[in-house]
């Protein structure tokens, strides 16, 4: 037996999260029943219906994507612009883990399982992501000691990061580097960059955990393999246990 809310996210509709509101909002059946109490338990034998539609139980998939810059990480785009989905086959329903910009490349992974989805983008899990960035401007050493003890600005609080340099041009005042958060704040990069005075000009997302896009052109994917899906699970398993430990503390 398994909670309402796990099987709907497990069948790739919406997070954990969302499948809670769905329940309580009486859009969900099982057995015909509406259901408004999230943590019912439900079986494999159970029917259950979503907004009206029957929940099929498919089989979970997962990808790595090499983003190419100007694709929109969406299923569909209002400006019929380029999406990411439309890299990828055809023949189920699969969405992107977490956005990057539209002018951002690198590694993206999309899936059909929305409580995987959950545990790589919410901020509790702590999954580190490393981008490189090309800044127009330069950092100076007391801002790369601001980014790894912790930025703040007057609307947010960035957690540590870290720094590696890479290049310091001085004659165009421009210089790259490596940052690794473990966050997923909307433009997260560019606002803590542009915080420090500093515009970034173009920017790449290197690693997602332990995965990198190596081998892949941009616009090209491969599915991630099951040691890979138990791994990143493994880390936010892990960084779960110790932000929990460090609550109790």
């Amino acid at each position: 037996m398994e909670r309402l809310q796990k099987v709907i996210a497990q069948a790739g509709i919406c997070s954990r999260r969302k499948a809670e509101a769905l329940i309580a909002r009486g859009r969900v059946r099982v057995n015909g029943e509406v259901i408004t109490e999230p943590g019912t338990k439900v079986s494999g034998s159970d029917t259950i219906e979503v907004n009206g539609q029957r929940l099929d139980k498919e089989e979970k998939v997962y990808y790595l994507m090499n983003k190419p810059k100007g694709t929109i990480c969406s299923v569909s785009d209002d400006k019929d612009r380029k999406t990411v989905l439309d890299y990828l086959p055809k023949d189920r329903r699969i969405y992107p883990v977490g956005r990057l910009d539209y002018d951002t490349s690198g590694i993206l992974l999309l899936t059909n399982d929305g409580e995987f989805t959950n545990r790589m983008i919410h901020p509790r899990y702590h999954i580190p992501k490393t981008y490189t960035i090309n800044l127009q401007g330069m950092l100076s050493p007391e801002d790369v000691q601001t980014l790894k003890s912790g930025l703040k600005t007057k609307t947010e609080t960035y957690q540590p990061a870290r720094v590696r340099i890479l290049q310091k041009d001085y004659t165009r005042d421009r210089m790259i580097l490596e940052l690794t958060i473990s966050e997923g704040k909307n433009h997260q990069v560019k606002n803590m960059m542009e915080a420090l005075g500093c515009e970034v000009r173009r920017l790449n997302r290197k690693s997602f955990g332990p995965l990198t896009a190596e081998g892949l052109k941009p616009g090209e994917y491969r599915r991630l393999n099951p040691h890979e899906v138990k791994e990143l699970l493994r880390l936010a398993s892990s960084a779960e246990q110790t932000d929990s430990g460090t609550r109790r503390a």
